[in-house]
């Protein structure tokens, strides 16, 4: 067996199946699903295209698909090297359509792989490329049967116990060189056979040699709705959580008047705020800590002062829009803690009617739910009844991030 030193892998992405037996779905085929929100063959090609041994990526996908497949790929920096080439009715067609659209590319060997065998990892493709260097034609990564096996009769008994010694699952990328293997797919469809599982055992029918090599025990091809909704389960718990934090400051100034309204509470006082809108300055600042989280700018772009039809208008208005907003972006929120600073009201006789009336306007559990206030000791403005400020902040967990 003659060594191999100057070997240029291409590689072929299968993705022009239907997927019937995952069912259903408005995300399109199986291919595209999302699994912890990436589609299967975007988490696919991006792993081929990490890999250092990866020199060009034919990806086959069914004519109906190359929308689907646009935007799965949209992501990516491939540097030029995805190229797109349409399947045909069986896998064997669509292998042999990728072969050909590699043909004159100047690859060596190429690794022939399921688009829905994305938990491929690069130690896998490094013990198939030693193979390959060692001079192997064929080298098929494979993991041995551990279950029992049984062979069953028409009549749905078991006929026998199948021996498992020696048995093997078969795994790809099963990787070739690619003279050798074009060949011996052409050599297939010229003799009209169409019944061939995978491409190892196309090898094995033209007489080529296969070489067995260690698989991966999570390589697993995704094949029905379970194992999807399992692989999605898999990466959102490995994910780290998308918590963020905003934070939102706000101050009016006081002037005489019959009662002042915070956190959506009318307290009566000998004061008022003074301010476009009711001035409620608990609830303005809770509003750019939500809007925070999420990038979406402050209060005054959503609401200017300017714009007369707030002149008066209650806050809560600018809160569930804010909280609106972030629910959109895909946000849970989790918490609401505001802090008020001034010198009078009393804000402690009406602290529960706040909390009650921010789990209202936020749909959320009054547990969620926070209100403070602290006197500014006579200092300041705040000390001096000029004005009141607020301090808030928000926690939101946002899904699909983090991966």
């Amino acid at each position: 067996m003659q060594q191999c030193t100057n070997i240029v892998i291409g590689i072929i992405v299968v993705a022009a199946g239907r997927g019937e037996r995952a069912g259903q779905s408005i995300e399109g085929p199986k291919q595209y699903r999302r699994i912890g929100g990436i589609p299967v063959i975007t988490r696919t090609l991006e792993k081929f295209l990490a890999w250092s041994g990866t020199a060009r990526i034919v990806t086959v996908i069914h004519p109906d698909d190359a929308g689907l497949f646009d935007a799965a790929r949209g992501g990516l920096i491939d540097g030029g090297r995805i190229s797109v080439t349409i399947g045909g009715k069986t896998r064997q067609q669509s292998v042999l359509a990728g072969l050909r659209a590699l043909s004159d590319c100047g690859v060596t060997h190429v690794m022939i792989h399921d688009a829905v065998r994305p938990f491929f990892d690069t130690a896998l493709l490094e013990r198939i490329t030693r193979e390959i260097k060692e001079g192997h034609v064929c080298v098929l990564p494979a993991t041995p049967v551990t279950d029992t096996l049984k062979r069953g009769d028409p009549a749905g008994l078991v006929a026998e116990t199948v021996p498992r010694d020696d048995l093997f699952a078969a795994q790809t990328p099963q990787t070739f060189a690619f003279a050798a293997i074009l060949k011996a797919h052409e050599a297939a469809e010229a003799s009209g056979r169409t019944d061939f599982t995978d491409d190892a055992s196309i090898a094995e029918w033209a007489g080529l040699p296969v070489k067995l090599v260690e698989g991966a025990p999570d390589n697993v091809k995704l094949t029905v709705q379970r194992d999807i909704a399992m692989a999605d389960a898999k990466l959102n718990s490995q994910a780290l959580p998308d918590v963020r934090t905003g934070n939102g400051y706000d101050v009016h100034q006081l002037e005489s008047g019959d009662g002042v309204t915070l956190c959506g509470i009318f307290i009566p006082h000998d004061q008022r705020l003074k301010g476009h809108s009711d001035a409620d300055v608990a609830l303005h600042a809770l509003t750019d800590a939500l809007l925070a989280t999420c990038g979406a700018g402050d209060i005054g772009d959503h609401f200017p002062p300017s714009d007369q039809q707030w002149k008066g208008a209650p806050s809560r208005i600018f809160l569930e829009h804010a909280a609106r907003i972030v629910r959109d972006a895909g946000g849970t929120i989790m918490n609401a803690d505001i802090s008020l600073i001034a010198e009078a009201p009393k804000i402690g006789p009406h602290r529960q009617a706040m909390r009650e009336k921010l789990s209202e306007i936020l749909e959320i559990s009054l547990d969620r739910c926070s209100v403070k206030a602290t006197t500014n000791e006579t200092i300041g403005f705040v000390g001096r009844r000029e004005g009141i400020a607020a301090i808030a902040t928000a926690t939101v967990v946002f899904r699909g991030a983090g991966q």
